[in-house]
């Protein structure tokens, strides 16, 4: 399935490009003593577990329904999701403390050209990584493209504050620093956060939203056979959802008549909406009065 191969492949390039840019300001940080290219360091790592999880959330979920999952494993994707946000906040914790104590001991790092030369190879780097996930995520609703994305998106705010840190650093102002950690890892806890929020409401089955549900709406009401609506259900399915609702027809057509509407809007529904992944009509035969001449 297109969706997952182009997934997969952002997942495999987003590894790659984060190895890369872990070794480099991991080296550079340590060797300088700077808390913020550390603290970037750490969130290379993390965007390294990330895409990692991206990668086999997205396989799971590739994976057709069988006997013992009916509806598919599209969930994968919002389980695996859950498991970088709860990274994420941990990480920004942990990246907070180290900088505050930094703040508070009054460290100082060592001024280094290549502080600034790795800082702008990460911008460029998570700049195109971020235009190439966003398309994905856009086009495809993929969850775990969306967390990417963002991820990717965060980055280059978080290298743009180190860079400056960096050059106040080289003039001798080294407290923005230890700040810039703190904002960093402020800012990867808020991702996270946001990440958690979006999967935990799919896992608890959270209903569809009011427009696509309008949607649904706007194509039954072109039916004239439909008399009514009830009892509209949602449940998501993956990226996706199962909706359930009961349509009023009239009690004097044969049960052939009323069922083959209701087939057939189920059909019309999935087809022209891409959020729903499977539509179940139920019918309620409703007497009909017929107006008094």
């Amino acid at each position: 399935m297109e969706r997952f191969k182009k997934a997969k492949k952002a997942s495999i390039l987003g590894i790659i490009g984060n190895i890369i840019l872990l070794l480099l300001k991991a080296t550079i940080g340590f060797l300088t003593n700077s808390r913020s290219m550390i603290a970037d360091a750490t969130n290379s790592a993390g965007d390294i577990f990330s895409s990692f999880m991206t990668l086999i959330g997205n396989k799971i979920a590739s994976k057709p329904s069988d006997e013992d999952h009916n509806l598919g494993h599209g969930k994968a994707e919002y389980i695996y999701s859950l498991l970088i946000s709860i990274a994420m906040i941990v990480m920004g914790l942990t990246v907070a403390a180290d900088s505050l104590k930094s703040l508070l001991t009054k460290q100082q790092f060592t001024f280094s050209a290549w502080l600034i030369i790795i800082c702008i190879i990460t911008i460029i780097t998570k700049l195109a990584l971020y235009l190439y996930t966003r398309n994905i995520a856009k086009k495809y609703n993929n969850l775990l493209m969306k967390a990417n994305c963002k991820d990717h998106r965060n980055d280059c705010i978080v290298t743009t504050l180190n860079l400056v840190a960096i050059v106040l650093g080289s003039q001798g102002i080294y407290f923005v620093d230890g700040i810039v950690g703190i904002g960093i890892s402020i800012w990867i806890m808020i991702t996270g956060i946001t990440i958690f929020k979006e999967s935990y409401d799919v896992l608890m089955d959270k209903s569809i939203d009011n427009k696509t549900k309008e949607l649904v709406y706007e194509i039954i009401k072109d039916h004239d056979t439909v008399k009514g609506i009830k009892d509209f259900h949602s449940a998501p399915v993956g990226y996706q959802y199962q909706i359930f609702f009961t349509i009023q027809v009239d009690g004097n057509l044969k049960t052939f008549e009323s069922h083959k509407i209701a087939n057939h809007l189920e059909k019309e529904i999935t087809e022209k909406i891409p959020e729903v992944f499977l539509t179940v009509i139920h019918v309620d035969p409703i007497q009909i009065h017929e107006k008094k001449a």
